[in-house]
């Protein structure tokens, strides 16, 4: 099942760099889809119009068409300018590579964007913390802290608390730019199984900070070389048995 189709995406900035060159691919839903490459690829640009976040950056022009399929079974054009960019963010949330905790408890980084979005039901505020710690795997790690400052958890955790804030406001799709780029194998071994536990309900799109982890994790995955996309296939495929020989030489390390 598709959750998000994209179709003949074209980027270029304002400096008259061309990002990405069309771009055509299909996200599947309720999987860990992971877009790799060299630095430069436009593998985050692509990320980030995922969710209109490149409407914040300097772009010329962007055409083509990207849809999300939501749950409800309505079809959001996200590229449309009619489009609600606030709805849209909480269908597709963004976890950035560093973590950006608020300055609030461990509790209130969870439930502030619940009660700006209009819940003070307690009890239910308080399934929402307990759920979404539970799904990032930090509950049992702060359950006893939640009222602590956020600010003095390790980057690690920090991180993964990032990740439950997205999860509280249950979106539909996660969007994951190098997530564990700074992080110590330990943490990073963490949030890889919180995503492994959580692909069922989510679908995720993740650009990785190294090959090995894209391999790790990929259900799918696409190789983007200069603004171009290379290859798509099933993760094993991809890593295994690439087509393209360019796709072959960077998993293998001979660039990159």
């Amino acid at each position: 099942m598709v959750k998000i189709s994209i179709e003949h995406f074209h980027l270029t900035y304002s400096d008259g760099a061309e990002s990405l060159r069309d771009i055509t691919i299909d996200i599947p839903a309720r999987a860990i889809s992971v877009f790799l490459g060299p630095a430069g690829g436009g593998k985050s640009s692509l990320l980030r119009a995922l969710n209109r976040l490149n409407d914040l950056a300097d772009v010329r022009s962007v055409s083509g068409q990207i849809r999300l399929f939501g749950d409800n079974g309505q079809t959001i054009d996200i590229l449309d300018p009619q489009t609600d960019v606030v709805a849209l963010r909480r269908l597709v949330s963004m976890v950035f590579a560093r973590p950006v905790t608020l300055p609030l408890s461990i509790r209130g980084n969870l439930t502030y964007g619940l009660e700006v979005a209009g819940m003070r039901q307690n009890n239910l505020l308080g399934e929402a913390v307990e759920r979404s710690l539970q799904q990032a795997a930090l509950w049992e790690e702060v359950k006893d802290r939640l009222d602590e400052p956020a600010a003095a958890l390790s980057g690690g955790q920090q991180q993964r608390l990032c990740l439950a804030r997205s999860l509280a406001m249950q979106p539909e799709v996660i969007l994951l730019d190098e997530p564990t780029s700074g992080l110590d194998p330990i943490s990073t071994s963490k949030v890889e199984a919180s995503l492994q536990e959580i692909k069922n309900n989510y679908t995720i799109v993740l650009v990785p900070h190294s090959v090995q982890q894209a391999a790790r994790v990929a259900d799918h995955a696409a190789f983007f070389l200069q603004g171009e996309l290379i290859e798509a296939a099933p993760g094993p495929n991809l890593f295994i048995n690439p087509t393209d020989k360019r796709t072959q030489d960077y998993v293998e390390g001979r660039f990159g």
